[in-house]
Formats: structure tokens, sequence, C-alpha cells
């Protein structure tokens, strides 16, 4: 249920163009006009737009906390939800593989995961879509792909390529395949085979991709592509109504999806880190470039408020401008306009941090309560 009509006073106010003392007025679950309800006094503290967290597989270490813990799905999203709110996350996105890799990247983990989401999902407050993360060298699964899309209403799928290519064309054995094989059941030369098998099917690819992506735009699917390396790579999803360019690898890349119009969405972690962890281009040097449409979590959810601040404190881009990269910037790219900014007629997702430390103190979905912690507690409930 959402909270009685309230209106939040004696906070500093996140609007578009920026920190305000305006009181923030809430009714029915929206952001209204005008004053309305119970005052409640957040001297101290800051109201900003729920975030919203466009690609995030942090949820994983919920599902299975240890090898071979992966039997109670529904409570571990329930757990994850938790993490989200108590994070000021009040759209997410979880990233779930479709991978040839097995495991918790297999289609059966998949299949098993989409299923608790839609069970559990009537019980959570905070809103969580899914992102497949689709292997394209899969080439017999996307029948399969289609009809889990369509089972259960996916709005995102990503497409990626994670096959080691080049060891596989030269014969050699790819680095790690024993240790993946045996952790996820599977006998190493049976896995090798599988990858071989998948290499040379590779000329197939193209028409099949362009088949598949034509039958999920048709659907209504929002496309992207990971780990974009090239420009030349970039045009060719484009050229198949792929507009999302995840993660790019290159400053070219990233150039050349921005000049065409295409979202770039960059890790927060890379920017919290100062820099990507495998030696990719810089995050932080893509914003500054003005290259970025949103941040995402990546596998680490505290990240996303973290990197907002840090660009804001760099003097990179004002606070509303890269509180935006978290908030109305994805929530555009997946085709909102309920949500990511505090204004009237917008949905109630926001979160109070403390001003000082910076910790969240409340997180409200759709004027749900998701998280209530410390002193906040007694002002909202007395």
């Amino acid at each position: 249920m959402t909270l009685p009509d309230l209106r939040l006073e004696g906070a500093r106010v996140l609007l578009p163009e920026g920190l305000s003392d305006t009181p923030l007025s809430l009714s029915s679950g929206r952001i209204v006009a005008g004053d309305v309800g119970r005052n409640v006094d957040l001297s101290g503290y800051l109201v900003l737009p729920g975030i919203v967290d466009i690609h995030g597989d942090a949820f994983e270490k919920h599902l299975a906390p240890r090898r071979g813990a992966m039997k109670d799905l529904d409570q571990g999203l329930i757990a994850a939800e938790a993490e989200l709110a108590a994070n000021g996350i009040t759209t997410a996105v979880l990233a779930q593989f479709y991978s040839w890799e097995g495991g918790m990247r297999g289609p059966d983990f998949a299949r098993r995961v989409l299923a608790a989401l839609d069970q559990v999902r009537p019980r959570l407050v905070t809103q969580l879509l899914t992102q497949l993360r689709f292997e394209t060298p899969m080439l017999e699964d996307y029948p399969a792909l289609q009809a889990l899309v369509a089972a259960h209403a996916i709005p995102y799928v990503v497409f990626n390529d994670h096959l080691p290519h080049e060891a596989l064309a030269q014969g050699k054995r790819p680095p790690r395949l024993t240790g993946q094989a045996l952790r996820i059941g599977r006998n190493p030369e049976k896995h090798l085979e599988y990858m071989h098998a998948l290499h040379a099917r590779m000329p197939q690819l193209p028409p099949a991709l362009d088949a598949l992506c034509a039958d999920l735009s048709a659907a209504g699917v929002i496309m992207g592509s990971h780990d974009d390396r090239t420009p030349e790579t970039r045009a060719l999803w484009r050229a198949r109504g792929v507009r999302i360019s995840e993660f790019p690898e290159t400053l070219a890349a990233a150039e050349a999806a921005h000049a065409a119009g295409d979202a770039v969405i960059l890790g927060a972690p890379n920017v919290v880190r100062g820099g990507s962890h495998n030696g990719n281009v810089s995050a932080t040097d893509l914003i500054a470039m003005g290259l970025c449409t949103a941040l995402a979590s990546d596998y680490h959810y505290p990240s996303l408020r973290r990197a907002a601040f840090l660009v804001s404190d760099a003097g990179l881009l004002p606070l509303a401008e890269a509180w935006r990269l978290v908030s109305a910037g994805p929530a555009a790219v997946l085709g909102f306009t309920d949500r990511g900014s505090l204004t009237p007629g917008q949905r109630a997702d926001l979160l109070v941090l403390d001003a000082e430390t910076r910790t969240v103190r409340v997180t409200l979905s759709g004027g749900c309560v998701s998280y209530l912690s410390g002193e906040l507690a007694t002002r909202f409930i007395s």
C-alpha cells in the first residue's frame, strides 16, 4: 500500500534544475503540486529521484550464496530486492545470462529464474524487470529465446559473444576450460567439443541474427549489444535495430554510438574504481566527453549513487546532470516517462540520504516504502 499523503519539508530536493529547498508533496503514489497531507521534517537530508538500474547481475550472489545452493530462488530474489532498496534503487533490470557456458548462465537456470520472478514479483515493492543476455553463437536456441521472451514478457535482450574464437580457430585449448566445465558438471572434452561446434557455425550467424532482431523488434523488445569494440561492429548492430551499446570497450565505439544517437551504457563500478578492471576505456573519461547516456550497477549496486556523486564532486557535471545518469537517463532508455525526476505527475520514486554521510535512509517506489532506516523511520510513522 502507498503511504498516506505527505509533505516532505526541510530537505534539499534535487529537481531537474538543481538542489532546492522547495517542499515535496506526495499523494496516491505520485508527486503532486501544492501542499497536501502531514508534514515530515527532513532537515539535514537530501531527497533525490529513485535510481533506475538498467543492468545489474549482483542478484546472482543471493540466488547462489555458495556453489550448489540454488534451490530457493524466490527467497534469493526477495533478498536481492532488499539490497536494491537499501541502495536507493526503485527500478532494476536483472541481467540474466542465456549462455552456452552453463550453470547459472545456462538456459535451464534462466528459465528457473524467470519463473521464480513471475511468482514473487507481486510481493515486491521495487519494480524488477529482466534482461536476457543471449549468446549469439547459440543458433539452435533462437526459437527457444523468442518463446521465453514471449512467455515472460521480457522487455530487454542484449547480445553477447563470449566464445574464445581466436583460440578455437587456432586449435588451442581455451584457458580455464577444465575448471569452467567441472564447475557446471560437464565433461571438459564434451564442453570443448560443444564450443567448437558453435564456432564452426559462425558463418551462418549474420542472416540468422538479422531475422531474430527483426522479430524481436516487431514484438517491441528493447535490444542492446555488449562490449562493442569498433564503430563497424556498432554499425552492424544498429542496422538490425539494436540501438543500445552496453559497456563499449573503446572510445571509438562509444563515439560512433553517440554520434548515431544510440544509447551508451557504462558501468558505475568503472567510475568508482577509477577505470576498467580489464583495461577497457575509462567510463569517467567518456562521461567527461559527454558520451554516456546512463550508468549501470553492473556487478555492484552501491556503485550507482557513489558514481553519481563522484562525477559531481569532481566537477565533471553538476549534481542534477550526474544524477540523471542513474535516474532519468536509464528510465528514458527503458521507455519510462513516469519516473526519473521529482516533478508533479511522476511516480513517487525517491530516496532520502543523510546529507553528510550520503547514507540511504529511505527508499520509496511508487509511494510505497521499500526501505526505511534509523531515526527517519520515527519521522515517517509518528
